[in-house]
């Protein structure tokens, strides 16, 4: 996973945009695009955003769409803004197969597959990032690390209290994401429940804030992980 670019807090930012194409222009009538370069095209949207913000499917030997959350399996790649929304309409407009010129098979509830996949990746993020020290959980210890400016990540509970978030927080400018459950934290770090986890600065917090930001665009609730 790409790590070089520095994102900025969830909220504060969305895709980069470049004039749509009109609306009622059929993707199969747009030239196909290379993946090459740092953007890619939403086939929903027809705007421009950076290929690690974005998501990517592809269709497998045997005529089944793929969700490829890394950017990495053969085959040429149909992407998607980070979206529920344009998840669902994707598949309402039959886009994947206009895309593929072919007919698709797809998951019965596409929105849900990716989020558990994202879900899955970001829980995985954390736990590499606590096993390497990045991390640290707990109100007290993970609020020493931002008094002794240490923190480059904030990831809190969804489902904790909006005063306690924002108490821990106090005001600093740290990029800070809630996506995950106290319960699914809590997991990761070897606790019943967790609501505050603070990152080191540095490629760890990066890859997290990425995964967070494409999870909350396509979870359906505000929480996801139990």
């Amino acid at each position: 996973m790409r790590s070089s670019w520095p994102p900025a807090p969830i909220g504060s930012r969305g895709r980069t945009a470049t004039q749509p194409e009109p609306a009622n222009l059929p993707p199969e009538t747009l030239p196909e695009e290379p993946e090459q370069g740092p953007l890619r095209r939403c086939l929903v949207t027809r705007t421009q955003g950076r290929r690690e913000e974005m998501l990517r499917f592809v269709a497998s030997p045997d005529g089944a769409l793929i969700f490829d959350p890394g950017a990495t399996l053969p085959g040429r790649g149909m992407w998607l803004s980070a979206s529920v929304d344009v998840i669902e309409l994707a598949v309402r407009r039959g886009v994947f197969a206009r895309a593929a010129r072919a007919p698709l098979k797809l998951p019965e509830s596409l929105h849900k597959v990716v989020e558990a996949v994202l879900a899955r990746r970001l829980s995985d993020l954390l736990g590499l990032a606590r096993r390497s020290g990045a991390a640290i959980s707990g109100f007290e210890k993970a609020r020493e690390w931002l008094q002794a400016s240490k923190g480059g990540l904030i990831v809190q509970a969804a489902d904790g209290s909006v005063e306690e978030r924002a108490r821990f927080v106090g005001g600093r400018a740290v990029p800070c994401v809630a996506v995950l459950s106290a319960a699914a934290l809590g997991k990761i770090f070897g606790r019943e429940h967790t609501v505050h986890v603070v990152i080191l600065p540095g490629r760890w917090a990066q890859m997290i804030e990425l995964e967070a930001r494409r999870l909350l665009g396509v979870a359906k609730e505000s929480v996801s992980g139990q």
